[in-house]
């Protein structure tokens, strides 16, 4: 889906005139990122065209991470998928999973140990394990589907 679609589709259930009177921005200008660039049309680089471009030139996806923050979601980057130079050995993928997991546990384990709650530090840590197990989940899985290249 292109970016001039996404930003039909969810401008489309309140209208580009209340967007745009929430915004404090011009309808016109909300009609334009709903709007393709391609052929000539008058559409407008628009919020996700600017935010990609941020992205890609300074190759930090924190943008996007922060957004997914704020609408209550997550960001999990797409890991390389295992190649036959990487070997692409199921049973030590599937051991690297159980090691994260389990160290995410110990985090969650010493945290509740020390005084039977989690403050702001242990929170962030198990966050970051956590982050490390889904990764190494999403690549098993995309190396299930894919295989070896």
């Amino acid at each position: 889906m292109e970016s001039h679609e996404v930003m039909r589709s969810a401008v489309s259930e309140l209208g580009a005139k209340s967007v745009a009177s929430d915004m404090s921005l011009s309808p016109s200008l909300i009609y334009k990122w709903c709007e393709s660039k391609d052929g000539g049309a008058a559409g407008a680089d628009n919020p996700l065209d600017r935010i990609l471009k941020f992205c890609q030139i300074t190759g930090d996806p924190a943008p996007v991470i922060w957004l997914c923050e704020q609408m209550d979601a997550c960001y999990v980057a797409n890991p390389t998928p295992a190649t036959k130079d990487q070997g692409f050995e199921m049973l030590a993928m599937t051991q690297q999973i159980l090691k994260e997991f389990s160290e995410m546990l110990e985090v969650v384990s010493q945290a509740i140990a020390d005084d039977g709650k989690i403050d702001r530090e242990e929170a962030r840590r198990i966050r970051s394990e956590w982050e490390d197990l889904k990764r190494t989940a999403e690549r098993f899985v995309l190396a299930c589907e894919t295989g070896p290249a």
